[in-house]
């Protein structure tokens, strides 16, 4: 089911160093282009050891697969879904209308608007399907990961503290700024 690639510069299924584990999150995105960005919340979910796996899957080009796959997420071990796509930006919305799994919707950067165009397809859900949106670009990718890990550590104690020493981190960096 959608592009699998290796570990690389592109979307890549990644187990968090755990092998045989199954994957706790779904990075999905509309296109290829969009890994720049989303490599971010790959990257912080693997500074945490949290199982997750990337995929390529467009709402529009293969709307079947994309189906598929948010129909079956919890039943193939997701907890999390974290969608990202750009311009007419409905991959999170078709996502979360397959799936009762908590779904987090990451706008892209786009030419045309500068990324309104993808926070307003994303953020525009009717009542009764929600998504979590969060900011357009690196910053919402980043904190999409860190809200994946927020909700499993709802029922993993260990991952919580290490979400509070993650914050603590922190708070001590930027208590130790020095100006000139």
């Amino acid at each position: 089911m959608g592009q699998k690639t290796k570990r690389t510069s592109k979307p890549r299924n990644t187990n968090g160093g755990v092998a045989n584990s199954r994957s706790l999150v779904a990075i999905v995105m509309g296109s290829q282009s969009d890994w720049e960005t989303m490599r971010h919340a790959s990257e912080t979910l693997e500074n945490f050891g949290i199982t997750h796996e990337c995929r390529v899957i467009s709402a529009h080009r293969s709307p079947q697969l994309a189906a598929d796959f948010s129909s079956s997420a919890e039943t193939n071990g997701f907890e999390v879904i974290i969608a990202a796509a750009g311009g007419s930006a409905h991959l999170a919305g078709v996502f979360a209308a397959h799936t009762t799994l908590p779904v987090l919707g990451v706008p892209m950067k786009s030419d045309a608007l500068n990324g309104m165009d993808s926070l307003l397809s994303t953020v525009q859900m009717p009542a009764g399907i929600p998504v979590g949106t969060l900011a357009i670009g690196k910053a919402g990718a980043t904190n999409a990961a860190l809200f994946a890990i927020a909700i499993l550590a709802n029922s993993r104690p260990r991952l919580r503290e290490q979400l509070w020493n993650f914050r603590k981190a922190q708070d001590e960096r930027i208590r130790a700024t020095k100006l000139p």
